[in-house]
This record gives structure tokens, C-alpha cells and sequence, in this order.
């Protein structure tokens, strides 16, 4: 695994999440790889595994899914700062200064999880690779 164009998204192993955040997941995983290039590598698995795994942790990351169903998601709640929110319904929180890039998109719902990844996708994609 070539860590300079590997990226994970990471959604959760609740049963909710599965369902409705692995999609989003999926879709952001074709954006990045569209943006990245044909040399990226992007990885779709659930928190259990990445938490898990020491090689993992150390790759540009992107959590989808709230604290509630991602453990991944909980974990960086209080530790991003938000870069865009939707008071009370969607929230995308970065982190571009501590060395890996980090993100973190969830919504109340599934489509305001959707809103939260979609608006990722378009204003913040661009930076996340650049933090690379």
C-alpha cells in the first residue's frame, strides 16, 4: 500500500450506518479517486477495522456518519474543528494543520448525512488533497 496515494473513508459497523452511510461513503470514494487520480487507492471499511489497525490510522481519513453509529465519528467530535455546519441538521469538521488529513461528515438523517458528504465533496476535496 503506496501510504502517498492511499485514503480511507471510514463509516460505521452499526446496522444504520451500513445502510445508509456506507452509500455515501461509496459515492465520496469515487469523487476522491476522481480528484486524487488514477494512482489513488481509496479504502470503504468500518470503524471496528480501522481502529483496529496501527497502518490504517496513519492515512488521510475521512469519517461519514454521526457519533451515534461511527465510533471513528465520536472520537473526532470534539477533537475538529467544524468547517461548515447546518445548525442542528449536518456538520463537516477538518483538520489540515495536525499532519494527516482528517475529516468528518455526518448529518441528522441520512439525507442530511448525504448533504453533509455532498458539500465536502464540492467545498473541501480540493484542500483535503492538498493537505496530503
Amino acid at each position: 500500500m503506496d501510504p502517498s496515494h492511499s485514503f480511507m473513508i471510514v463509516t460505521g459497523a452499526h446496522l444504520q450506518a451500513e445502510v445508509h452511510d456506507r452509500p455515501w461513503a461509496y459515492w465520496l470514494r469515487d469523487r476522491l479517486k476522481e480528484a486524487a487520480g488514477e494512482r489513488a487507492t481509496v479504502f470503504v471499511c468500518s470503524d471496528l477495522w480501522y481502529l483496529n489497525n496501527d497502518e490504517l490510522r496513519g492515512l488521510p481519513t475521512i469519517a461519514v456518519g454521526g457519533p451515534e453509529v461511527n465510533a471513528l465519528s465520536a472520537y473526532l467530535a470534539s477533537r475538529l474543528p467544524s468547517v461548515v455546519a447546518v445548525e442542528g441538521r449536518w456538520v463537516v469538521l477538518m483538520d489540515l494543520e495536525g499532519g494527516t488529513p482528517v475529516a468528518c461528515c455526518w448529518g441528522k438523517s441520512a439525507p442530511e448525512t448525504g448533504a453533509a458528504v455532498e458539500t465536502f465533496a464540492q467545498r473541501h476535496l480540493a484542500a483535503f488533497l492538498a493537505g496530503v
